[in-house]
């Protein structure tokens, strides 16, 4: 690496206690270089045509939640499609820095922040307002949106969650702002909250997936709409997704219909 910031002129990577981290220039040249490197791979598999495997490590992030119930159950089937292929999957409900982590994929929920992201919306999920029944025997069951307000709500402090919320129904259009006790950075906690009857929760519909299906929880409000929620898988910018990239998120794509 040292020889390679001499031939450069320019330091790519900061030492420091043990860490290296890397400059803006060193993000730049990783940036390029990687691209340059997937796009020859990517010229190999097209002059071999169809036949060519798909070998290597695909590295995937993506919300814990959202891999564990409709992601992780399902692998076994790819792997199977693809015995030269391994994946290593990074469960983070945070938007991590592809490029930094060398991420081939993201699937990434709500509206997309970076402009510059390259990004391919594979699904939507209908948004509800959840809660479990023996909350609601405690604290009562609403019958319109304003009555939230005076109900105990976990909010979910990421992107894709918040406080505030539009309801429609028909013409009507109704603003409310949850209040609680408790806000929860990770769908896991949401759902450990929701499921020990601390509270209700605006949440999408993948979150509570199983236990909608099974009563666990109810959907309040039913016939009021809230905005639904895409799901996008995300490509580092400036590369062309791989092959093995676009295998995974057809695969993501189809499992979720």
């Amino acid at each position: 690496m040292a020889q390679l910031e001499d031939k450069l002129g320019v330091r790519l990577l900061l030492r420091a206690n043990r860490q290296l981290v890397p400059t803006d220039a060193g993000r730049d040249y990783y940036s390029y270089a990687r691209r340059v490197i997937d796009e020859a791979e990517e010229a190999d598999e097209a002059a071999r045509g169809s036949a060519v495997a798909l070998t290597g490590t695909l590295k995937v992030c993506a919300a814990v939640t959202f891999a564990r119930l409709h992601v992780v159950p399902h692998l076994a089937g790819f792997l199977e499609s693809h015995p030269g292929l391994s994946i290593d999957v990074i469960l983070d409900d945070r938007n991590v820095d592809l490029l930094l982590e060398g991420i081939d994929v993201a699937l990434r929920m709500g509206d997309l922040v970076d402009s510059n992201l390259t990004a391919r919306r594979i699904g939507q999920s209908r948004r509800l307002v959840i809660a479990t029944p023996a909350y609601l025997a405690r604290a009562g069951m609403p019958d319109s949106p304003d009555e939230l307000a005076a109900h105990q709500a976990i909010v979910y402090d990421q992107g894709g969650g918040g406080s505030s919320w539009r309801f429609q129904k028909g013409a009507d259009d109704v603003a409310v702002t949850l209040s609680g006790r408790l806000r929860v950075t990770a769908a896991e906690g949401v759902r450990a909250a929701v499921l020990g009857g601390l509270g209700l929760s605006v949440a999408s519909e993948w979150m509570f997936a199983p236990e909608l299906a099974d009563g666990s929880v109810v959907q309040l409000l039913p016939e009021w709409n809230l905005p639904s929620i895409d799901l996008w898988a995300v490509f580092p910018s400036g590369r062309r997704a791989s092959a093995k990239a676009r295998a995974f998120v057809d695969f993501v794509q189809a499992s979720l219909k």
